[in-house]
């Protein structure tokens, strides 16, 4: 999201304004779209690591999908060609795919690396979503109603 940061007089004001804006770049190519933040402390190489495993994990990107080329996902989401190749070469090291020289790079057979992964971030949510409620001093019990209740919601399961 991009966008002007309104006319103020007073300077803090746009500084805090112009805090609040968070930019994300959707790419819309390659089967599914690549989000990518240029505020996201984190590397580029491990944004496109993370989007790549989310396809995988999800199902989107099965066993033995041949992923774009280096060169095409580069083009496709506008950055460098060597930022592709770290994140390919990454997740070569994890075993999530493997490259054949001169074919192309291709999703790994599934030996539990995209479950992990998939339970790894179902976690981290739980865990974030826990510590606000404990902050909120929300029992026990209504936290886990109320994770039910968005559990059912999502799934598309009427409330009982």
């Amino acid at each position: 999201m991009t966008g002007r940061i309104p006319h103020t007089r007073n300077p803090g004001i746009k500084k805090i304004v112009a805090e609040t804006f968070s930019v994300y770049t959707v790419y819309m190519n390659m089967h599914s779209e690549f989000i990518l933040s240029k505020t996201d402390g984190r590397p580029m190489y491990l944004q496109i690591m993370e989007q790549i495993k989310l396809r995988i994990a999800s199902g989107d990107w099965p066993e033995g999908f041949k992923l774009p080329s280096i060169r095409e996902l580069a083009i496709a989401i506008q950055v460098s060609i060597i930022t592709v190749k770290r994140a390919y070469l990454e997740l070569e090291r994890e075993n999530m795919i493997y490259t054949q020289q001169g074919v192309g790079s291709f999703v790994s057979e599934s030996d539990g690396h995209a479950r992990k992964h998939i339970e790894t971030e179902i976690e981290g949510f739980l865990s974030n979503a826990a510590k606000l409620a404990i902050a909120q001093g929300q029992p026990l019990q209504d936290f886990l109603n109320q994770s039910k209740t968005v559990y059912q919601k999502m799934h598309g399961e009427t409330s009982e």
